[in-house]
């Protein structure tokens, strides 16, 4: 399932299948190398030079008059900044790009995922790899992630 590119190292593996128990069941591979120049929120969002998150020091980027807040409501609002709105379904829609919003049973905020135009999922973990994961079921069961708590789509705009 794991992607063959040379500079995975040896020990990515193990540690993502032990703290990711379901992307063993559910596939995925490794699509970049760790950074700590962006997280997951960023990755959503198509960012990949800045890491966001509502942290109340002002350390990391948050998108201008959105509540420095670890809500779900906070993180909608940012989405909805980039023109996403909720939606009911994770599918794959035609003309639509989607992101999941995941929270733990505190209903805090603490991963977003983007969907690929072929309808499979890709993720930044932490400071680590970027993957591409089959469907949201596989980075449920990490208790850092808890659940899925709403999903955004947007119109995709086309350049000619």
């Amino acid at each position: 399932m794991v992607s063959n590119n040379a500079w995975i190292k040896s020990d990515v593996v193990p540690w993502i299948e032990s703290n990711y128990p379901n992307l063993v069941i559910y596939g995925y591979k490794i699509t970049s190398q760790d950074t700590i120049d962006y997280n997951c929120v960023a990755w959503a969002a198509e960012d990949d030079e800045t890491w966001w998150w509502p942290d109340a020091q002002n350390q990391h980027y948050w998108p201008p008059d959105i509540p420095r807040e670890e809500t779900l409501e906070a993180f909608q609002e940012a989405y909805q900044k980039l023109n996403y709105e909720i939606c009911e379904s994770d599918a794959l829609e035609e003309g639509f790009q989607k992101v999941a919003i995941y929270s733990n049973s505190n209903k805090i905020p603490t991963h977003v995922a983007r969907q690929l135009p072929d309808g499979k999922w890709t993720s930044k973990l932490g400071q680590y790899e970027d993957i591409e994961h089959n469907n949201l079921q596989g980075l449920i069961g990490n208790p850092g992630y808890g659940e899925v708590a709403c999903i955004m789509k947007k119109l995709i705009t086309r350049v000619l």
